[in-house]
């Protein structure tokens, strides 16, 4: 292979399903609770609505993260209403970079629920740790069973089909756990066909089959040490997205890590662990299943990645603290092939990422004290060091003459915050400071087509780096029945990176309607509000709601594209022994700060009714779960604000699924 790397009545909301967002040392830092592992009872990452869900299922049932649709498969996650490129997204801590310049393969593509323990989502600066970011971080954390379980071999198996786009699934994971030893295995396999909208029409272009598998080994070196490798291979053929003019034909990615643990016993270090990890994807988008059109395109992509990370925890008394090295190479490639029917006549090539490579170095620091037992404050920052360099530097010459081949920046970042708990109340309030560099699409993309705006878009390697002032605030109020919490967050970011129409160039695929090049604003203006809620009824019957708002303007009041309306879920939820029956009902109301200038269009308010059942039977050791249940009831044919071109969703869909754990 080629290298392949807003109050209180707006609680009406979300039914919280068991991965719903919980406060950890701050109300910034969220563990989606269902994929928490302990010692000896593993949970699969699962919704109290659908046993069987992607990662991208389960990660929108966080209030935080929201998702850029182009079809069924791989969507493109938002972190506080923000983009990817403002986002630091890691396997484990591993930095793997997407080899789409269409953002079609983001990193939560290649990884499967059934290898994954736990998800990590820390907000703006806090998520630092894991690189430069304005956004804030998520890490999807692989199962990692211990030694010396009294449970040796452990495993589930998960099978279900889907009615609407007659997806079938199968996924199977096992551990063992030795004294000396230990091992973690999954294999996965989805196939789906399109998917039909709220009117019974087909969407076309919206299949997808993915196979997915992972190893890790570990092995005991020592009293309180062990060493761990690690592997994950993906890949996904014949993926459709009927919002964009191609479709993927083939996706692969080999994701591979070695790792040692120290513990120590005595002294104010607790833990050394220290990782080396290289990941390779490549990617083939391509439109020969578009005879539609005129003109065929294929845009394939690579990307390589060796990294290094080095982490110390220490503490002493009420001190704590986490230091870490984090730091990576990567090479991202990416070309553009133009041709008529036939292939062998091709009338265009160019480099849309240039070869440019990236070299990244930060060190973060991350210190909490407990100032009583009711408070505590929490301090940390990171300095890190981007490297840039692009190989084919005269792709970016064309529109910037003189644009340095190389460019180095500074990312320095910080954070604060203070949390304290009275009576039945949780306090926080916290600040952040940070830098971002420009991604390599927006420093030295060279005619990547946009279809929601129909522009192709031009780098611009001059771009100093975005700036963000951040405050955030919670409070909770907690009885031995009901709960509720509200989050808020605001972010300033100077020189906020957009696209705005050139004067100058022509568009080079024929669907466009102009070029645009990255520039940057003055300023922009971004603010998050989550409220949550949950009541025990009875003993058995449970409701839970949630409901997020945001705004977002740039330095002249204008509106910023792909801001989440208000939203909401609410549900019940019954559960008796052995059976458990849920309900919920969630929507979006009109989104009306919409932005033309960035493609965007009004889109209306819409309401999803779902329910499922499901029943365990122990059968000796082994118990098996049979659920059965709906999405979208009603068949509401509805179009989001993050949905690609107004692309329709899915319509009524009937899932089964059967689980069997032992």
């Amino acid at each position: 292979m080629r290298r392949i790397a807003l109050v209180i009545p707006l609680l009406i909301a979300s039914y919280g399903l068991r991965a719903q967002d919980r406060t950890l040392q701050s109300d910034t830092t969220t563990v989606l609770q269902e994929v928490k592992v302990k010692a000896k009872a593993k949970k699969k990452i699962k919704t109290d609505l659908k046993l069987a869900v992607s990662v991208d299922e389960f990660l929108a049932s966080s209030q935080s993260i929201s998702f850029i649709k182009r079809g069924a498969y791989a969507w493109e996650p938002m972190l506080n209403n923000m983009s990817s490129e403002r986002s630091a997204v890691t396997i484990d801590g591993m930095h793997i970079f997407g080899a789409c310049t269409d953002k079609m393969d983001p990193v939560t593509s290649y990884v499967e629920t059934n290898n994954l323990s736990t998800v990590d989502i820390k907000s703006g600066q806090e998520g630092s740790l894991h690189g430069s970011t304005i956004a804030g971080s998520i890490d999807l954390q692989r199962k990692n069973t211990a030694f010396g379980l009294d449970k040796k071999v452990g495993g589930n198996y998960q099978t279900g089909f889907e009615f609407n786009n007659k997806q079938f699934f199968n996924l199977a994971d096992l551990s063992y756990s030795g004294q000396k030893f230990a091992a973690d295995g999954s294999i996965s396999f989805r196939q789906a066909e399109n998917y039909y909208d709220g009117n019974n029409k087909e969407v076309k272009h919206s299949q997808f089959n993915k196979f997915n598998s992972s190893l890790g080994l570990a092995f005991k070196t020592g009293e309180r040490s062990a060493l761990r490798v690690d592997a994950i291979y993906d890949k996904a053929k014949d993926v459709g997205f009927p919002a964009l003019p191609m479709d993927l034909w083939l996706s692969r990615a080999l994701i591979t890590s070695a790792s040692y643990k120290q513990l120590f016993e005595d002294g104010i270090i607790q833990l050394w662990d220290t990782k080396i990890y290289y990941n390779a994807i490549e990617h083939y988008m391509d439109d020969t299943t578009r005879p539609e059109n005129l003109v065929h395109m294929d845009m394939p992509g690579w990307s390589t990645t060796y990294g290094l990370l080095s982490k110390i925890a220490l503490q002493r008394d009420s001190y704590k603290s986490e230091i870490q090295l984090n730091a990576y190479d990567n090479l991202s490639i990416a070309e553009m092939r133009m041709y008529p029917q036939d292939r062998s006549n091709r009338t265009m090539f160019a480099y849309s990422w240039p070869w440019v490579t990236t070299r990244f170095a930060s060190l973060s620091n991350t210190n909490s004290w407990d100032l009583s037992d009711r408070s505590h404050v929490v301090l940390g920052g990171s300095l890190g060091v981007n490297y840039n360099y692009s190989k084919y530097a005269e792709f970016n010459w064309i529109f910037h003459p003189g644009a340095p081949q190389e460019k180095t920046r500074i990312l320095p970042g910080l954070h604060a915050s203070y949390h304290i708990d009275i009576a039945s109340f949780t306090l926080s309030a916290g600040a952040g400071y940070g830098h971002r560099a420009p991604s390599i699409s927006e420093a030295y993309g060279y005619y990547i087509y946009n279809s929601f705006d129909r522009y192709d878009y031009i780098g611009n390697p001059n771009l100093g780096n975005e700036v963000s002032y951040e405050t955030n605030a919670s409070v909770g109020y907690q009885t031995g029945r009901m709960g509720i919490q509200a989050k808020v967050n605001y972010f300033y970011i100077q020189d906020y990176i957009v696209g705005k129409i050139l004067n100058m160039g022509s568009p080079m695929n024929y669907q466009s309607v102009g070029v645009k090049g990255y520039t940057a604003l003055n300023h922009a203006n971004i603010f998050n509000l989550a409220v949550s809620a949950h009541y025990d009824i009875l003993t058995h019957l449970h409701w839970k709601g949630s409901l997020t708002y945001a705004r977002a303007t740039d330095g002249s009041g204008g509106n910023l594209p792909f801001i989440r309306p208000i939203s909401y879920q609410t549900g019940l939820q019954y559960m008796y022994k052995r059976l458990g029956i849920q309900t919920s009902l969630q929507g979006d109301a009109v989104q009306r700060d919409y932005s033309p200038e960035y493609g965007e269009d009004k889109t209306a308010a819409y309401q999803i009714w779902n329910a499922s059942a499901d029943y365990t039977l122990p059968v000796r050791k082994v118990n098996m779960t049979l659920q059965v249940g709906a999405e979208n009831i009603l068949n509401a044919y509805y179009s989001t604000y993050a949905d690609w071109g107004n692309i329709p969703r899915m319509g009524r869909n009937i899932f089964t699924s059967l689980k069997i754990n032992f």
